[in-house]
């Protein structure tokens, strides 16, 4: 089997106590070794000319920047952190959550296949962890490097440039007098002050708020970057985490719980809850070694640990390392069955740690909510001219830090089980936290450069053709729940739940609406909604993680949000609508990743990683397309249900570049369609 970085491998890993993780391969920010180079941008560059600008270098970011680059654009890339990949990367989620309908058809777009194509070369196997979670586990700095050969691979064969901006955020926006366009983009640039170590070396709650800001400080130097368009024309991407342009440009977003609707019908509450987005986790890395480490127990750890629990009372210390294991040293060790609490772990076997009872944080009240709705940007100056800050809140975020380490060393110390009592669990001191510049997660703490985002602020699209208010994907879109007349009668109403019921009809539509139907007797399709714009696809269940009742790490027994779950379950394979996408009063702004215009519901399907891959690289070749024709997306989409021909002639185009926009065996007149499979290695 391939060693990490090719033969320089894991030194040290094997045998006593692992001492450091010194084989990981070191490279400075952007350069790949073997596959050209990607070079970060020249700290004296003040004013940068773009064909697309990408505001954010997560997955999805980084799709559409690799798409940018193979139709020959200058594509500018700017992100938070020094690392491309986002959920892959920087957030640490580096286990692919994808499903087997997605495999065994091979249903993924060119570039998350040749990334998946690259991890196998450079491990010699697909899941050097042994993971149980996915069939995918790996180093989250491997994820940064592989996406970079990428990127470097795309502008060398589609005489692309890219302009790679690490550790800078947006500060400003500015639209064209008329107000339809952005004109221009204001960034800025960090980097370390003299005598200062890396920027990562500091947990974000530390410089998150120093990042925004365009002064020098002790800790951070500041360089202000406006990017423009290269020629007469060009395209900007949001595609950062949380959605930052489209609170920037003051663009209508979702936040939270949906009221309940037809189209939302499980929703948790009637009005809507801003303050009940899914929790974010700061992941980290851990290392078990063959002698017990000494760990000196935080002094916010006494307020904490009555806080965590493994979840399950058949769950504990071996199956939860292995359930994200990122590097096995025996990788072809058989693991028991999942109820197994002793899966075996070795020394040198590292472990990501992303665990629901462990280093989730999901506050849900005005108060502890992480992220900040329009009213309080609004209220903190926020909205203002050069007042933006990022709008996350720095005390949930030193909040969600400490709750990451607290869990850790519950890990490795603790002797109670927030479900099961006190003396419920074992110690387990022959772990390392793994920290510093050559860890898995780079950091000099050794928690994630940025907490994994489920859930941001979401786009409210145009109003369209059955969409009056404004289009987004709804739970009825893509969910397998039957939405009887017993439990959602009750829920809606008469006239909702008959309206609930035609929005699942398909093709017995017309006649339900012809004969008058009663609800509960008009079919229901069995596959995801077909959008006639569809440039994309994912398929992943409506997966939630909660809000709770307060600030779980104050009140230790804060339940989840009463019926957060009820839409929790099966979906369908389903597409991603280009409508999605579109802001309604800006033409050269595309909305791509988790920042779409979707429901509450609908997001916690839509945020995985085939999912982002799929859309960015949709928003890099729709804003490729926009250029070269000199036209709007908007103006493909402006008079759906009719034919489109550009519509269909991007769609064309997408599925030549190697990008699926159906799943096989779909359309509007199959209703079972999407879940046929074709038998191909995962």
């Amino acid at each position: 089997m391939k060693r990490m970085g090719g033969d320089r491998g894991l030194r040290g890993v094997l045998g006593s106590g692992l001492g450091a993780i010194a084989g990981l391969l070191t490279l400075p920010t952007g350069a790949i070794a073997g596959d050209g180079a990607i070079a970060v941008a020249p700290w004296e560059a003040r004013e940068v000319g773009c064909d697309i600008l990408i505001v954010g270098g997560g997955l999805a970011g980084t799709a559409a920047a690799q798409e940018g680059l193979r139709a020959g654009r200058t594509v500018c890339l700017t992100e938070l952190t020094d690392w491309v990949g986002g959920q892959l990367s920087s957030q640490g989620t580096a286990a692919l959550d994808e499903t087997s309908v997605q495999r065994q058809n091979n249903s993924f777009p060119q570039g998350y296949r040749a990334f998946r194509d690259r991890l196998r070369q450079r491990y010699g196997r697909l899941n050097p962890g042994n993971c149980w979670v996915s069939v995918a586990c790996f180093l989250p700095v491997d994820g940064h490097r592989e996406l970079i050969a990428l990127l470097a691979i795309a502008a060398r064969q589609g005489g692309g440039q890219l302009h790679w901006f690490p550790h800078t955020v947006p500060k400003g926006l500015t639209r064209s007098p008329e107000g339809r366009e952005v004109v221009a983009v204001q960034g800025i640039r960090s980097r370390p002050a003299p005598g200062t170590g890396p920027i990562h070396s500091d947990r974000l709650s530390t410089v998150y708020e120093d990042l925004y800001s365009p002064q020098d400080s002790p800790r951070l130097q500041k360089a202000i970057v406006t990017f423009r368009p290269k020629g007469d024309r060009w395209m900007v991407i949001e595609a950062t985490e949380t959605g930052e342009l489209l609170a920037l440009a003051d663009l209508p977003y979702r936040l939270g719980v949906d009221p309940r609707s037809p189209l939302d019908p499980s929703a948790s509450s009637v009005t809507g809850d801003r303050a009940c987005p899914q929790a974010l986790t700061y992941t980290f890395a851990m290392a078990a070694t063959a002698t017990p480490q000494v760990h000196p127990e935080p002094p916010f750890y006494a307020g904490l640990a009555p806080l965590y629990t493994y979840d399950k009372p058949y769950f504990g210390y071996g199956n939860v390392f292995t359930y994200r294991r990122i590097w096995a040293t025996r990788p072809d060790e058989p693991l028991p069955p999942i109820r197994d609490q002793n899966h075996p772990v070795h020394p040198g076997d590292i472990s990501l740690q992303n665990w629901h009872g462990g280093n989730n944080y999901a506050p849900g009240t005005p108060a502890t909510v992480w992220i900040d709705d329009r009213d309080r940007l609004e209220a903190t100056g926020q909205l203002e001219a050069g007042g933006w800050r990022g709008g996350l809140r720095v005390s949930a975020l030193a909040q969600a830090e400490e709750v990451a380490l607290g869990y850790f060393h519950w890990i490795v110390a603790g002797t109670g089980d927030r479900l099961l009592g006190d003396a419920s669990k074992t110690p387990n001191p022959n772990n390392r936290l793994l920290t510093g510049p050559d860890s898995p997660m780079g950091t000099g703490h050794g928690l994630s450069k940025f907490p994994y985002i489920r859930e941001g602020r979401r786009l409210i699209g145009r109003p369209s053709w059955g969409y009056p208010q404004g289009f987004a994907i709804g739970e009825v879109d893509l969910s397998r729940l039957q939405f009887n007349e017993e439990d959602y009668g009750p829920l809606l109403g008469d006239r909702d739940f008959r309206q609930l019921r035609l929005n699942l009809a398909g093709t017995a539509l017309l006649p339900a609406l012809i004969d008058g139907t009663a609800p509960s007797a008009i079919p229901k399709r069995r596959r995801a909604f077909t959008y006639p714009d569809t440039v994309g696809i994912g398929h992943y269940p409506i997966d939630f993680h909660p809000c709770r009742d307060g600030d779980p790490a104050v009140d230790h027994q804060a339940p989840e949000r009463a019926g957060e779950r009820r839409a929790h379950g099966q979906s369908y394979p389903f597409q991603i609508p280009l409508r999605a996408m579109i802001p309604p009063d800006l033409d050269n702004l595309l909305v791509t990743g988790k920042a779409i215009a979707t429901s509450h519901i609908a997001a916690a399907a839509y945020r995985v990683h085939p999912f982002e891959w799929s859309a960015g690289a949709a928003a890099g070749v729709v804003a490729d397309r926009a250029i070269a024709l000199g036209e709007t997306p908007a103006s493909w989409v402006d008079d759906l249900p009719r034919p489109e021909p550009r519509l269909i002639a991007l769609q064309r185009h997408l599925e030549t570049l190697g990008n699926p926009i159906r799943f096989p065996n779909t359309s509007i007149f199959n209703e079972q369609g999407g879940d046929r499979v074709n038998p191909t290695p995962p």
